[in-house]
Parts: structure tokens; C-alpha cells; sequence
């Protein structure tokens, strides 16, 4: 049975750009805790209000099975554990488990902590034997054990004997620089393993060589049944073992039970990893093997053509059983596998001849600067298009007016769009100006020129819009430009493109594909 203790809250955090509140920090740990993650470390009372805060307001929060841990040092060298201010903050924040880091490394010792070898060793007996007297289970953080090891073997062991004699039950063994090799691991966990018998032996390995998982699971064959990391990898410079990959790889390639997890609650591994980057306000990892949006992507032709026969060609695991799902992707790599695929995906049937027209197309319009990886609504459309569906509306022109503040700084610049829209045998043709620039004024215009004829694009909102120049650094200002842009309608979203020498004309054609995919997606156009 591996026993995962999640180090998001308090080792995660190191990471950069990583920044956590404290309402953050206990809707992650509700979070955790709800997936079944056993043991969550929260911080480290004793370094800052927030994670002061933090434990203060944990202790009304029911987690469970669950166990709260906090995290600590060894006391300071002239002073007793209870006179210690970062040994009695771990006291107090209340939780049943208390994770505590002491230095392995003689290096370190004598340098960094400035006391003498056997000083060390008495800070953490002593801290370790009044932390379990206060009803504390103990977990040894072995800070630098690999590279302690290596330096001096005698004495990178005396400290796991000293946690022991103090009462640790836990010797958690840390690659802290991260740059260990996996058979490195496995070699030292094996000979802590078998020095310490009756004692739960741990791994906490850093990324900073791309092996930390590697390195865990070294240590999970070498006898380790104590792993520490965090959700997507999060810590300090290149991070900390990522969770999100070596839980599957525990339970699917090793076929190994953990402690509240089960094949159920794996399946939501994906919700869980985005959860928490939604909370630290970043960006999910398009390529985190397993949850990542690409993970169980295809856009090769042979590839999809394979996997829609079985998904075992091109798949280690079914990408349900963590969450994910599976994606084919359209672009000039694609081949017609993909496209009757990818339109399938929205239930969608097109007889093959015609697919080979959609393919013609999307190649030729790749090579101009589209790209609807991205972009499935602008995809929709296209074969839409070609499968003779109605339009709800054409663009038959526009123009563009931009009026530049003077020497006055109070007068701001502000843009004014004019477009010429045919609904039907309606022409519209409609102005509108915007402080915000031509783009949110060419939006105003088109908005005001179809609305009263589709008055439920109201509801539509622009989400997000990206520029990217096509056509390299010799063309200058000449480049050509692809404009993504991302809608929404309550919890619905959907992506287009454009592509023009003219970032207007860009903009335009992605913000009306944008709408017209909000008016045609539910018409039933296509038959076989």
C-alpha cells in the first residue's frame, strides 16, 4: 500500500509564479481531500501569517480520512524543542501529523546550518522525541539524503538512526537538488530499506534533471512506500514530483493499491489537476502527460485512421479511466480519417467525397495562415459550408476609422468602425465607435447590424483574442497574421480563426465565425 502525502500547499508554492491565498489553499485541500489524497501537507506555521492563518482556520474543516499535516524544521542549536518558536508553531497549528526537515548532508551541516555534526544529530532526536510526546505522528524530511549519502555514508545514516531514536515513523528520503539518477535511487532506497526494517521509508524528489518521477518510482521498487509530491508538478525551480503523473503510473503500470485512491477516483485526476491550476491562476500544461489537453490528441492521418479502428495503436491507456478524453485534431497534417473524426465528434456525418473536398480545403487555407487545431467552431463552419448549409449572414464590407488623442492627455484615442452586413435580402449598414480600439469597434458595428435580427447574440461574449504574425521578421509590418479568438455563452466556449495581411480583416472573420457558429450548430445541415 503507497501512502501519497501532497506537499502542493506548502513545497508548491515555492515554485514561481505560484501564489496561493488562503481561501485558495483550503478550497485545494477540500479539494484533495475529496480525491483521496491521504495526507496534505499545509504549510509551515512558523515562516508566515498566511499559512499561520491558514492552519487557524483548518481546524473547523472536516477532511475526511484525510490528515492534515504541518510542516517544520528541527529545533536551533542552543535551544530546547519547547522553547523553539518553529517547533511550537507545529504544535499548535493542531494537526495529527507534523512533517519536520533536518539536514543529512554533512555538507549542509557544517555550512549551511553552521553546528557540528553531532549537535544535528541531537536537534533531531530531541525535537523529533518531544513532537511525539505532544501526540504528533513524525515524518522525517531527509533534506540532501541522496547527495548526504554519497558524500558520507556513515553519517547521512546516523541521521535516520537519530529520527528513529527520537520516534519518527516515517524516514522520507529527499533528492532536494533534484539531480539524482534513477539507479542512484534505487540503490540507496534499497539500503535504507533494509538498515531500517520496521520503518515506513519515503522518496521526495525534485525535477531538475526531468527524472523526478523516474526517481520515484525507482524508490517505490527499491521498497518505498512513501511519496511525496505535488498536483502538476508545482515546487521550486523546476518543481517537485508530479503527482498528476506518478499516481497513474503508480496504479496503472505498477498495479499498485494507494491509500484512498481507487480506479474510481482516478478518473477524476484531469478536474482535479485543473482545479488547482484554476485556483493558482495559471495556465494548465497543454502537454502533461495524462491530463493535458494534448495527452490523448491525434492529428497524424495513419494515426487516426489507426486509433478509430482501436484506440490500443496509438494509446497506453484509455484516456477516460483519468479523466481525459480523447481529441483528433484538423490541420494540413490531417487526412480524411481525421476529418470524418473530428465531425463525428459533434455527431456530424459526411459522405467520404465530400470529406475529400473539406480536405482540400483545410489544406489550402492552412498554407494561407489559418490553423484550426485550435479553432474547431471555424472547422464546423468550413464543412458547414461545404456541405451547402445556410449562413446566417455575409460581411460585404467594412471600414475602419481611428481618431488619435491631441496634445491634451485627458482626450483619449477611440476608434469608429462602419460594416456592411447582408441578413438575408436585408442589407445593414451600421457605425459604432469604441474607446477600446478599431477591433472592439468593428464588434459593436457587426453586434448592432445582426442583433435585431438574432437578438440571442447578446449573450455571447468575447473571451479571449490572440494576434501571432505568420510571415516572420523580413516581411515587417507586411506579415501576414492569424487572429484566434475564444467565445462564450454561459458555460459553453468555442474558438475560430482568421487569417489576412490585414489584422483587421483577421479580426473580423474570426469574431463573425464566432457568431455564426453560436447560429448554425444546432441546425441539422448534415445527413449522410
Amino acid at each position: 500500500m503507497i501512502e501519497i502525502l501532497d506537499t502542493t500547499l506548502r513545497d508548491g508554492t515555492q515554485g514561481e509564479a505560484v501564489s496561493l491565498s488562503s481561501d485558495d489553499k483550503i478550497a485545494i485541500a477540500k479539494r484533495l481531500a475529496a480525491f483521496g489524497i491521504p495526507l496534505i501537507e499545509g504549510g509551515w506555521p512558523g515562516s508566515n501569517p498566511k499559512d499561520a492563518e491558514f492552519f487557524a482556520r483548518m481546524k473547523g474543516v472536516d477532511l475526511g480520512e484525510t490528515q492534515l499535516c504541518a510542516f517544520g524544521s528541527t529545533r536551533r542549536k542552543g535551544l530546547r524543542p519547547e522553547e523553539d518558536p518553529s517547533v511550537a508553531a507545529m504544535v499548535e497549528a493542531g494537526t495529527p501529523v507534523v512533517t519536520v526537515v533536518a539536514k543529512s548532508w554533512d555538507f549542509h551541516v557544517l555550512h549551511a546550518l553552521e553546528v557540528s555534526l553531532e549537535e544535528n544529530l541531537r536537534m533531531i532526536e530531541e525535537t523529533y522525541r518531544y513532537l511525539v510526546g505532544e501526540g504528533k505522528r513524525v515524518i522525517h524530511d531527509a533534506e540532501h539524503f541522496f547527495d548526504g549519502y554519497k558524500a558520507n555514508r556513515a553519517y547521512a545514516m546516523e541521521t535516520l538512526r537519530a529520527a528513529v531514536r527520537g520516534g519518527a515513523d516515517t524516514l522520507c528520503l529527499c533528492d532536494t537538488n533534484g539531480g539524482s539518477l534513477p539507479e542512484e535511487v534505487y540503490e540507496i532506497t534499497k539500503a535504507v530499506r533494509e538498515a531500517f526494517p520496521g520503518v515506513t521509508i519515503g522518496i521526495h524528489p525534485h525535477n531538475d534533471a526531468e527524472l523526478a518521477v523516474a526517481n520515484a518510482l525507482a524508490a517505490v521498487r527499491a521498497g518505498a512506500t512513501h511519496v511525496q509530491g505535488t498536483i502538476n508538478g508545482y515546487g521550486e525551480r523546476c518543481g517537485n514530483l508530479n503527482l498528476t503523473s506518478a499516481i497513474p503510473n503508480l496504479m496503472l503500470k505498477y498495479g499498485l493499491e494507494l491509500k484512498g485512491l481507487s480506479r474510481a477516483k482516478l478518473a477524476q485526476l484531469r478536474e482535479v489537476s485543473h482545479f488547482v491550476d484554476e485556483r493558482a491562476n495559471l495556465t494548465p500544461n497543454l502537454r502533461a502527460p495524462y491530463v493535458g489537453d494534448a495527452a490523448f490528441a491525434h492529428k497524424g492521418g495513419i494515426h487516426v485512421s489507426a486509433v478509430l479502428k482501436d484506440p490500443r495503436t496509438y494509446e497506453h491507456v484509455p484516456p477516460e479511466v483519468v479523466g481525459n478524453t480523447r481529441r483528433v485534431l484538423v490541420s494540413d497534417l490531417a487526412g480524411r480519417s481525421n476529418l470524418l473524426a473530428k465531425l463525428a465528434e459533434a455527431g456530424v456525418e459526411v459522405p467520404k467525397e465530400t470529406a475529400g473536398a473539406l480536405l482540400s480545403e483545410v489544406k489550402q487555407l492552412e498554407h494561407a495562415g489559418y490553423a484550426f487545431e485550435g479553432a474547431e467552431a471555424s472547422f464546423y463552419l468550413l464543412a458547414h459550408r461545404l456541405r451547402g448549409g445556410a449562413m446566417p449572414f455575409s460581411v460585404e464590407g467594412f471600414t475602419v476609422f481611428v481618431h488619435v488623442a491631441d496634445a491634451d492627455p485627458e482626450t483619449p484615442t477611440w476608434a469608429e468602425a462602419t460594416v456592411r452586413v447582408r441578413v438575408g435580402g436585408t442589407l445593414q449598414h451600421t457605425a459604432a465607435e469604441s474607446q477600446y480600439g478599431p477591433v472592439s469597434a468593428l464588434d459593436k458595428a457587426f453586434r448592432k447590424a445582426i442583433e435585431p435580427f438574432y437578438p440571442e447574440i447578446a449573450e455571447i461574449e468575447l473571451s479571449d483574442y490572440k494576434v501571432r504574425i505568420l510571415s516572420g521578421q523580413e516581411a515587417g509590418t507586411a506579415s501576414g497574421v492569424r487572429v484566434m479568438i475564444e467565445m462564450r455563452r454561459g458555460g459553453e466556449r468555442w474558438s475560430t480563426v482568421g487569417a489576412s495581411k490585414n489584422n483587421l480583416e483577421a479580426s473580423l472573420k474570426a469574431l463573425t465565425d464566432g457568431y455564426a457558429y453560436a447560429l448554425v450548430k444546432n441546425q441539422p445541415v448534415f445527413k449522410g
